[in-house]
């Protein structure tokens, strides 16, 4: 039994780290509902005095921040899809099919994890121009598509898969790729649900790649547009929150809807 005091420090410690994550956020918001110069007063508020949507109205009529938002929620939803269909179907593949050298293949995608994704930028930069995918939401989207943690994540998680389970499907006459789609995607959800958030997350607040491959203000993501952004209103410091409540919204949304199915997945695949 842990004793009363032992039980009463570690619930203080535990109020105490929600509070050193929860008192940025909730001070963000505040100063977003805030009039334009009012958080630089002496005292400054800690909730506004009269909350007002005024800054979020700029956003989307004036600064035309739908458009961005509208592109990240492209480049992030398709990015999403692209990896979990890409990274289940390579790390089905590592943990339950036979082919030619896979231990070794598998052994040189993990090398990958030590190579920081920044060193791959200026080939991968040059081969999209190749294709004439430089400039365009595609070419954003493509560095997502596979990953070697992906494959890696499911990977580990498709061994629990019981062999036999596939060879009885196999003599009922069932083709590879229906053994995918109806026996083994329904296994994987966990972990497929835990890579398509982790997914989403990094491709909605991505901003060097997409800094990098684009040129058009029409095409770009919400990091970047937000960033040009506070170039040029540094000093409303209202309009920047507000602009941060808009980029971090939709990610914690995410989060709160799919943290059970995530933590499932990532414990069941330990």
């Amino acid at each position: 039994m842990i004793s009363l005091g032992k039980r009463l420090a570690v619930y203080s410690f535990l109020v105490l780290g929600a509070a050193l994550v929860v008192l940025p956020v909730g001070w963000t918001v505040s100063v977003s509902l805030m009039d334009t110069g009012a958080s630089q007063k002496e005292p400054a508020p800690l909730v506004p005095p009269q909350a007002t949507f005024k800054q979020y109205k700029l956003l989307f009529s004036r600064l035309n921040l739908a458009r961005a938002f509208t592109n990240s929620l492209l480049v992030a939803g398709a990015a999403t899809l692209g990896s979990v269909l890409v990274n289940s179907l390579a790390g089905y593949a590592f943990a339950q099919l036979r082919f030619s050298k896979k231990d070794k293949l598998f052994r040189a995608l993990l090398l990958l994890l030590l190579v920081p994704s920044q060193v791959a930028m200026l080939p991968l930069f040059l081969l999209l121009r190749g294709l004439h995918l430089t400039n365009s939401l595609a070419g954003v989207v493509v560095p997502f598509l596979a990953s070697a943690y992906g494959i890696y994540l499911v990977r580990q998680y498709a061994l629990s898969i019981p062999q036999e389970l596939l060879d009885a499907a196999r003599v009922d006459g069932a083709s590879e790729g229906r053994i995918f789609v109806a026996v083994v995607l329904p296994l994987l959800r966990p972990i497929l649900v835990s890579l398509a958030a982790f997914t989403f997350v990094g491709a909605w607040n991505d901003f060097l790649w997409p800094l990098v491959v684009l040129s058009d203000e029409k095409l770009y993501t919400l990091p970047v547009a937000l960033a040009s952004l506070a170039g040029e209103h540094s000093q409303d410091v209202e309009l920047m929150m507000a602009g941060a409540v808009v980029a971090t919204a939709p990610v914690l949304l995410l989060f709160a809807f799919l943290q059970r199915h995530s933590i499932a997945g990532l414990t069941l695949g330990g």
